[in-house]
């Protein structure tokens, strides 16, 4: 995607400026500007600063230049070079820099992203923040709670940069994604714990923002775009495995959902070329991964208009019985016709896909799903609560019975599928009746994995909803634990019914409860953990070889709980063999 239109922000006030301007001045101005020591010629001297310094349209990409100014040229402009910073400056010159990665898939992928731009700028990358030069906190503003573990980490870090002033050169700290957009007042002005900010739309500036902040300035950039994709920036995968890795496909939501931030903290829905996704699939299929996840906030609303020929008069189809907030978009390659061209690169890796919504699951997606081997029969179905009130204060687009019968379409298509959900308890205005209907919705669908919070209100969504967070945090953590213990009573029953099936599991690696032990994970993402022994090659062999991760093997299953199965391997296999079997 070209960036030649987007406006680079000028961070500093003008009382910072000037200091700066002043000794660089011979980068920028055109004439020398004499010193004296009288008033008068203090003041000429400021005058001729001004008037010789950066304009605006300095700033502008691609903006036009009047030709009285011989110092700012369309060469500079066009070099995408910044004048008031010395030529090298955004330059690592191999300084080291350290991610720690908070929240969702979205943030692994995003940390990804902001390594590979500052990977070609030189800088080196270490997993001790002691050794540092660049500590960044990759955040997520979806709860309270999410937010007050980096306010904790924040000050560790403070204290630690405090101490390294007196021993060597001092640590940088950077936050980025979602918490710097919403807190960004905070985080700069109030609290004074950081040096570089940077939203979710925000990585390519990095490179620019550290050297503003190792010249000693703080340096910020959280404007949201309606363009901005990475499209053309290649993460550098960073999983310890290697076997797995997760491909954004759209950034931002549309939905609008009373409870959510997302929409405030990185923007407007936004769909990356499938040409870019499809190149980036094909490298990872070339480097051995097994498991690719395509990520998006609102993952299966999936729209490329990046090509005329994806472009119509069409509108997509949502599931039967719901319901956009928003007027519905004509036209553009969908999620559906993705999903295939992903799906045939190789027949050998899994495919799954998170988050979606619910909206947006027509039968032409549930067929795809259905016929192709390789895609994980696993669906993500965030519900966020079973009664129709509360799922229309909350501006979910349906009610429980619409739901329900989206639930009976998918088991119909795809027999045997796994279902997992999002749950809320203690949103604005929930009544006990409210609670119960929920807690039966639970009962009625029967999912295996479930992700259950207590309502945490945000305080934009506050003011944009009007909404009033009046049930008492007492009532939320009870009505919490009741949802908790309904869930894992289901998910037991759910999981038990696969003892004495044989699962294929793509193995994760060692268990961490026992040496002894693997573990990975089966087509409906639970996990799976067998002993480490050597199998056979394939199921009619009699030579064995040793698991090793990234290995598909075939797992007879003898006990199951809430959150994983038992059992122990039979074999070696693939994902086409296996399917073919």
């Amino acid at each position: 995607m070209s960036n030649t239109n987007r406006l680079r922000p000028i961070f500093l006030t003008f009382e910072q400026w000037l200091p700066r301007w002043s000794l660089q001045h011979r980068l920028c101005c055109s004439k020398p500007v004499s010193v004296h020591s009288n008033e008068e010629s203090r003041a000429d001297k400021f005058k001729t600063q001004i008037a010789t310094g950066p304009r605006f349209h300095y700033f502008v990409k691609g903006a036009s230049i009047n030709k009285q100014q011989p110092v700012i040229t369309d060469d500079l402009i066009d070099t995408d070079k910044h004048a008031y910073l010395p030529e090298d400056s955004e330059s690592g010159n191999s300084r080291t820099v350290c991610f720690e990665t908070y929240g969702c898939q979205m943030n692994v992928n995003d940390t990804e992203i902001a390594w590979s731009i500052l990977q070609k700028k030189g800088y080196q990358r270490t997993s001790d923040v002691a050794e540092a030069d660049v500590v960044l906190l990759v955040t997520c503003s979806i709860r309270e709670k999410a937010e007050q573990t980096i306010w904790n980490r924040l000050r560790q870090l403070t204290a630690m940069k405090k101490r390294r002033l007196k021993t060597r050169v001092p640590m940088k700290i950077g936050v980025l994604g979602c918490m710097a957009e919403r807190l960004k007042s905070e985080l700069l002005e109030r609290e004074k714990l950081l040096d570089v900010l940077a939203g979710p739309d925000a990585y390519r500036d990095l490179p620019r923002l550290l050297s503003v902040a190792h010249g000693g300035q703080q340096a910020s950039n959280v404007l949201l775009s309606l363009e901005e994709t990475y499209a053309d920036v290649m993460p550098v995968h960073h999983s310890p495995q290697g076997y797995s890795a997760f491909v954004s496909i759209m950034r931002g939501c549309d939905n609008m959902c009373s409870y959510c931030i997302v929409p405030f903290t990185r923007g407007r829905e936004r769909s990356r070329p499938v040409s870019s996704i499809l190149e980036e699939v094909h490298i990872l299929s070339e480097q051995g991964v097994k498991e690719v996840t395509l990520l998006g906030q609102n993952v299966n609303s999936y729209r490329d208009t990046s090509e005329e020929q994806f472009c119509s008069s069409e509108p997509g189809q949502l599931s039967r019985g719901f319901r956009t907030v928003y007027r519905a978009r004509p036209g553009g390659l969908r999620f559906a016709d993705l999903l295939d061209r992903v799906s045939l690169i190789d027949p050998d890796m899994r495919i799954r896909f998170t988050s979606p919504h619910p909206k947006d699951f027509p039968d032409e997606v549930l067929q795809l799903i259905k016929e192709r081997a390789n895609i994980c029969k696993q669906i993500h179905l965030p519900a966020q609560s079973g009664s129709s009130t509360v799922l229309q204060a909350m501006r979910r687009g349906y009610s429980r019975e619409a739901y329900l019968e989206l639930v009976d379409n998918i088991k119909r298509i795809i027999p045997g599928v796994s279902l997992s959900s999002d749950f809320i308890s203690g949103f604005c205005g929930e009544t006990e009746e409210d609670h119960l209907q929920t807690l039966s919705l639970i009962r009625e669908v029967r999912y295996n994995v479930g992700f259950l919070f207590a309502y945490s209100m945000r305080k934009k969504t506050h003011a944009f909803h009007r909404l009033q967070d009046d049930v008492p945090a007492e009532v939320k953590q009870r009505r919490l634990e009741e949802l908790i213990c309904m869930f894992r009573e289901e998910a037991t029953k759910v999981n038990s019914a696969l003892i004495g099936r044989t699962q294929l599991v793509l193995v994760e690696g060692e268990s961490k409860r026992s040496a002894q032990d693997l573990c990975g994970r089966n087509d409906g993402n639970l996990k799976v953990i067998f002993p480490r022994q050597e199998v056979a090659g394939q199921p009619t062999d009699t030579h064995t070889s040793p698991i090793n991760p990234g290995d598909y093997v075939l797992v007879k299953i003898e006990s199951a709980n809430s959150q994983s199965l038992r059992g122990h391997a039979l074999s070696h296999t693939s994902l086409s063999d296996s399917a073919t079997r």
